[in-house]
């Protein structure tokens, strides 16, 4: 079991070790790569490559097992978007290239429903796109993005998810729309990943689909863009190997990966593909499960485990709390929890509900999390 204490470089620095209870979050580090990835990063390590090389020939191994004509590695979901979009305006034109992220006098809006309004689309703008969002906050109609899509449209994007409703026009009306149109679609599918047979299909649901890499084990800081030939080669003239190879001319040099970067997702990708989920996922719940037993017997409290908003994701674990008996709201327990040593990271939802992921949760963690829960959740008045 992980001890109470940092170690080693976290312990040096003064760093407190997190309880992640939320996920595959970025603040938190995002993943933690199983042995054989991290024996695939430290094999990587011990040569040199030539690194152009490598991201094709680990696209192209990618590509085929996605049914996909191109992949390409990116340094994560968001820089795939961001770069995938850059692509789309420039092609492999190097003047083109140059030109961003001042995109004046190129094709340069990308098309986007308003209800899937939500923060990271402005990963599709920072290489000097304009969003145009169309329809209302409650819906948007297929005449809508037909309409809005003009001689100065470079693409439309899209937010892939399991359970939209009809207030949002589905993934395969919209390549329709856009494909009947001669403009490309890239689609945000960072998580979706799971079940196994529902990867390659979004894989292959559009011109660009950006993934993000730690969903499936890999380092956090790396993603994953599938589709087209022709719009994977724009994303990569855009990218940091494009700026290497032109004389410094793409943007897209901020946006690197390394070989031990390149050889984790290639591990990370084959092991979710052999993995045996039913056992991940029931081992996760049963750790929620004995979260859920110790708190059984506290006073204003109420468990109960649900599916979590992401099926790659286990059951979570929600503990509604009655504030007034116990004196505090789930936002404040939150912020208490997070500031301990451990600090335990979970969600607050509303005044009086808690969610317990535990997709990330180390092994032994657990423990330490049932305790600061019952502290926490201890009557206050």
């Amino acid at each position: 079991m992980a001890g109470l204490e940092s170690t080693g470089v976290y312990r040096k620095l003064g760093v407190r070790r997190v309880i992640n209870a939320m996920g595959n979050r970025t603040l938190l580090g995002g993943s933690s790569v199983s042995d054989r990835v991290q024996e695939a990063m430290e094999e990587a390590n011990q040569h040199y490559v030539d690194v152009e090389e490598l991201l094709e020939k680990a696209g192209a191994y990618i590509a085929s097992r996605l049914g996909v004509e191109a992949a390409y590695i990116t340094s994560g979901c968001a820089a795939a978007m961001a770069l995938g979009v850059a692509g789309m305006m420039t092609g492999t034109d190097p003047d083109k290239i140059a030109q961003l992220p001042n995109a004046s006098g190129l094709k340069n809006e990308v098309v986007f429903q308003r209800p899937q309004r939500y923060i990271y689309q402005r990963c599709f703008t920072i290489t000097g796109a304009t969003l145009v969002e169309v329809g209302s906050d409650e819906r948007c109609t297929a005449a809508e993005i037909a309409e809005a899509i003009g001689p100065t449209t470079a693409a439309v994007a899209y937010l892939a998810l399991h359970d939209w409703d009809d207030s949002v026009v589905p993934l395969d009306k919209v390549v329709e729309i856009a494909h009947n149109k001669g403009v490309p679609v890239i689609v945000d599918a960072a998580n979706q990943i799971f079940p196994l047979d529902y990867f390659p299909r979004v894989a292959q649901s559009a011109d660009l689909v950006c993934f993000g890499a730690k969903y499936f084990g890999s380092p956090q800081s790396t993603g994953l863009v599938c589709g087209s030939r022709k719009y994977v080669d724009a994303l990569a003239a855009n990218a940091f190997i494009g700026f290497e190879q032109s004389g410094g001319r793409s943007m897209g040099r901020p946006m690197k990966v390394d070989r031990q970067e390149i050889a984790g997702v290639v591990t990370a990708f084959d092991d979710w593909f052999t993995t045996n989920h039913e056992e991940r996922l029931l081992t996760c719940e049963a750790k929620m499960e004995a979260v859920q037993r110790s708190l059984q017997d506290l006073p204003g409290v109420k468990t109960a485990i649900g599916a979590s908003r992401l099926p790659a994701w286990p059951s979570t674990l929600r503990i509604t709390i009655d504030t007034q008996e116990l004196g505090i709201t789930a936002p404040d327990i939150a912020k208490e929890l997070m500031g301990g040593d451990p600090s335990i990271w979970l969600g607050a939802r509303g005044d009086d509900t808690l969610g317990v992921n535990g997709n990330e949760l180390v092994e032994g963690d657990e423990e330490f999390l049932i305790a600061g829960l019952r502290r926490a959740l201890s009557p206050r008045n």
